[in-house]
């Protein structure tokens, strides 16, 4: 860690706990956990898919309203650690709850998992704003790679816990149902994502701000609507949000409903454990290739390398059938998420104004809240309609084709407009 600062690392360090909420709750356990809830309760597979499906829609839409006016208000002076806390506690407190809910009780499920993850998510909005506080435009490329790849590497050791535990339950070896091998999988996961943050608490502080002047929240109104006016003026800031509209609806929905995909399709806990389990390692790796190469070919390209692969998988999807093509499927997906989303964040990083980074990360947030509303709605309504999960994946690949076209309108950041106004409109 000796070539990144205490303030990067500690920054990083945040989502080696945070993302054991992603691979555990978002991806793995929970989803099978609460489809099995589901099923015994009565409820058809594509219908639990397509609840879950409008779920996620739902607290998504909560956040993608509430982020902007968070932000704004957050990139005043100490605001931005305590937006940040409110929703750690939040997602930490109702993800260790989901292990005292009645197994029986699938719609319980859903409201404290809605819960969780809006403290999650929103946590990450300010998280995400904390790294122009933490390193510099040429840095940041690196560092959000790096966080990235903490993520997928620290989460696998709370995962590899879950899995040995809920397997050896499954097999009886242990004196445990299956049903509170995964409760101890949520709380081993709430306990890691605590354990740390603490570095980020300690050591990541909000460098550039805006002073308060009057009343925070009406001020805060009033520079929103300066920036929604002004963003409209800077070319690559506003191509940027569009195609990031687009594709990251796909990356955010095939990762959210994948295992849930996965169960419709037959496949068992076990082989669906291990395929997710693979797929943490293998994106720790390629997260740290993808800031690698945008150092040397650009952020941008290295974006169109990845959308191109969610398209590969789009496609592959409606041919899937056994647990090998779920494997392979998986393995595709793993080479580009993490590089995907570091680099969008990093790219647009290096975009907006530092002292209204949560603001324009607001921005961020929203269009990228939005999409993830578009794409779980359209996988759950197929779903429906065709009684097949594939055909709704398969419809995600326009989504990839537009935000890869958009993006191809967007200048690179050294060539986009300078953002000067933005900050004195503010």
């Amino acid at each position: 860690m000796g070539k990144f600062t205490k303030q990067e690392n500690s920054w990083a360090l945040y989502d080696w706990g945070s993302s054991a909420y992603s691979i555990i709750i978002t991806t793995a356990v929970f989803p099978i956990f609460y489809k099995s809830s589901a099923t015994a309760a009565g409820v058809d597979g594509s219908d639990s898919t397509a609840y879950l499906g409008y779920t996620i829609a739902i607290f998504t839409f909560i956040l993608a309203m509430l982020g902007p006016i968070l932000g704004s208000i957050a990139d005043y002076r100490g605001m931005k650690k305590k937006f940040f806390t409110f929703f750690f506690v939040l997602g930490v407190t109702f993800t260790a709850l989901l292990a005292f809910v009645p197994y029986d009780n699938w719609l319980l499920l859903l409201i404290c998992y809605t819960l969780a993850a809006l403290g999650a998510t929103g946590a990450n909005v300010f998280y995400d704003g904390f790294i122009v506080d933490v390193t510099t435009d040429k840095r940041m490329h690196k560092v959000s790679a790096r966080g990235y790849s903490l993520g997928y590497i620290g989460s696998t050791i709370p995962f590899l816990i879950s899995i040995v535990i809920i397997l050896l339950a499954g097999k009886e070896v242990i004196p445990l149902s299956s049903i509170n091998a995964s409760r101890i999988a949520f709380l081993i996961t709430a306990t890691w994502w605590i354990v740390f943050s603490i570095p980020l608490f300690k050591n990541v502080q909000q460098i550039h701000f805006i002073e308060r002047d009057g009343n925070p929240v009406i001020q805060s109104f009033k520079r929103l609507g300066n920036t929604f006016k002004e963003i409209r003026k800077y070319r690559a800031l506003f191509l940027f949000l569009l195609a990031y509209f687009f594709y990251i609806d796909g990356v955010g929905t095939i990762i959210s409903m994948s295992t849930a995909y996965g169960t419709d399709l037959g496949l068992d806990t076990t082989g669906l454990l291990l395929v997710l389990f693979a797929t943490q390692v293998v994106a720790a790796p390629f997260a740290i290739l993808f800031g690698k190469l945008a150092g040397k070919f650009s952020e941008k390209k290295m974006l169109y390398v990845g959308i191109i692969i969610y398209i590969i998988v789009c496609i592959y999807a409606v041919f899937l059938e056994t647990i090998v093509d779920f494997w392979i499927l998986a393995m595709l997906v793993a080479t580009s998420q993490g590089g995907i989303q570091a680099l969008s964040r990093s790219y647009f990083g290096k975009l907006v104004p530092k002292e209204n980074s949560n603001e324009f990360f607001g921005f961020y947030n929203i269009f990228g809240k939005f999409a993830s509303i578009m794409g779980p709605l359209l996988v759950a309504f197929t779903a429906q309609l065709t009684g097949k999960s594939n055909y709704g994946v398969f419809s995600l690949v326009v989504l990839f084709i537009i935000g890869l076209f958009i993006l191809s309108r967007v200048p690179e950041p050294k060539e986009a407009a300078p953002v000067d106004e933005v900050v004195s409109t503010s």
